[in-house]
């Protein structure tokens, strides 16, 4: 497969413009960063006692978790955000460890000050890949969860999906929002999630710092097309992927199966590197190729 480096070809939309100018008036500047820790390192590959996610409470009622290392390469994100009634984990990472305990020990601080809300937990996926599911059977069966099958037919049936791909879809989880968008190209089930109270907007393996495999061209382009149009008349503090595979370095990421990154790139991307990946996917017109951007590479497969 060729390697194109972006500078030599990308032309950005103007699309682009208008984000660069939200930036400018100070629409995207002034919104609240999240409390993000100076690395999301995850250890190298030897477990040492009782290996354990990462966990920052990002926002308040909006949790990030992070794999170790040593538990399994892919080092995956899983997000947790709460509302009144019910509380949301999207993924439940790539196995070897319990995923349960520690969302259990959060929610269960959460609800003793909280008044013991919420009582429902909805676990659901990003898509459906292994890495994302493998802690899926902690949570079948058990009072007060529902587990989302990560299946197309299973997301479109809960969330209420009529037109797929094309529904925006709210999702309430008691005075907190979120709005769900399909997106396949990555995987046919592959879903985004806008949390309106924080501007922070979820895209799983679709967009992250790494590599962006990509096996269906058709729908991935349309899927980055309306990610961008969501985005256009919506504030966004962050875009947040489930993956970091990219190095520091621009147009460097670690090889596959790298367990140890002490340099890797930070997690969050931003409105203009959103609406860069889908001038690149539309500047391609159908025939992808693997295309090295500086924090990310679109990679079809």
């Amino acid at each position: 497969m060729n390697l194109i480096n972006v500078r030599r070809f990308l032309r950005l939309p103007a699309s682009l413009a208008v984000g660069l100018a939200l930036v400018a008036c100070g629409t995207v500047a002034s919104l609240r960063s999240g409390h993000r820790p100076a690395t999301w390192y995850a250890g190298g590959s030897a477990c040492t006692g009782r290996p354990a996610f990462r966990v920052r409470e990002y926002h308040p009622g909006f949790f990030i978790l992070r794999q170790p290392a040593c538990t399994n390469y892919e080092k995956p994100f899983l997000y947790l955000v709460i509302g009144h009634t019910r509380a949301l984990l999207l993924d439940t990472g790539a196995g070897g460890i319990a995923v349960a305990a520690p969302i259990d020990s959060i929610l269960d601080a959460w609800r003793a000050a909280h008044g013991g809300a919420p009582r429902e937990l909805v676990v659901a996926h990003s898509h459906g890949h292994g890495d994302h599911t493998a802690g899926d059977d902690q949570f079948r069966k058990r009072a007060g969860v529902t587990l989302v099958e990560p299946a197309t037919a299973g997301v479109r049936a809960f969330f209420g999906f009529r037109a797929w791909p094309t529904d925006v879809v709210p999702f309430d989880l008691g005075d907190r929002v979120l709005d769900v968008l399909a997106i396949p190209g990555h995987e046919p089930a592959s879903l985004a999630f806008y949390d309106r109270a924080t501007s922070v907007l979820l895209t799983g393996d679709t967009f992250y710092p790494g590599r962006l495999y990509v096996r269906d061209t058709a729908a991935f382009a349309s899927s980055t097309a309306r990610l961008v149009a969501f985005i256009a008349s919506r504030p966004l503090s962050a875009v947040l992927g489930t993956h970091i595979e990219q190095t520091r370095t621009p147009f460097t990421d670690y090889p596959v199966g790298t367990q140890d990154q002490p340099d890797e790139d930070r997690l969050e991307l931003s409105r203009v590197e959103l609406v860069t990946l889908d001038s690149a996917v539309h500047t391609m017109r159908g025939r992808f190729l693997r295309t090295r951007l500086p924090r990310f590479t679109i990679w079809p497969l």
